[in-house]
């Protein structure tokens, strides 16, 4: 793919607990088609092993303000009512996509919307779980949670899958089928890559 032929914009969705970290790993390992990650932006503190402009762009909230106030982001949310802002950064996606590299973008259903509105022709995958219960039993597998923090993001996952009709790709992520979830979407992004060449 040469400069003048842009990447393509890939948009992951899916509740909290459903494995998109996992899948997204895996996805990139594959290698094919290649993709490159783009990495979101925070106002929350590092946890344990996590590293800066690796995991996130950690930012003190007044540097996160003065870039949004700067227009820097496609979209940003604040996230569970805490104050932790996160967003993607234009600088992120803009510059690899002009230079024919193809982004995938790992962001909740209300920032999906946001730059799908910028990018109409982006692919979006929305990851489902099996069901509502097997999704609370990964929650509270985790061991990390309250239970007010599961009750919260049980209601936001509820809300999400409600919202994510207007995605193009919908896909169910089976517990221990990772691997498999993967290379299925592998073969979106091969594919919907060929479709739009095609047209070109």
């Amino acid at each position: 793919m040469t400069a003048s032929t842009p990447g393509n914009l890939v948009i992951l969705s899916g509740p909290s607990g459903v494995g998109k970290s996992t899948v997204v790993r895996k996805l990139l390992a594959l290698g094919q088609p290649p993709i490159e990650l783009s990495v979101s932006a925070t106002t929350r503190e590092p946890r344990a092993g996590e590293q800066d402009g690796i995991d996130y762009h950690f930012l003190p909230k007044e540097d996160f303000q003065r870039r949004i106030e700067a227009d820097e982001f496609l979209e940003y949310v604040e996230v569970f009512r805490k104050g932790h802002l996160y967003g993607t950064l234009r600088s992120e996606v803009e510059a690899r996509l002009s230079q024919g590299i193809s982004v995938l973008l790992e962001i909740d259903v209300e920032g999906a919307a946001k730059v799908a509105q910028k990018y109409p022709e982006a692919v979006t995958i929305f990851l489902s779980p099996e069901s509502a219960e097997e999704l609370e039993r990964r929650l509270r597998d985790r061991g990390t949670e309250t239970e007010e923090a599961i009750q919260r993001r049980l209601e936001t996952a509820k809300r999400e899958m409600e919202a994510s009709a207007w995605y193009r790709h919908h896909v169910t992520n089976k517990l221990g089928a990772a691997d498999q979830t993967a290379a299925q979407l592998a073969d979106i992004i091969r594919q919907e890559k060929e479709e739009r060449c095609s047209k070109n």
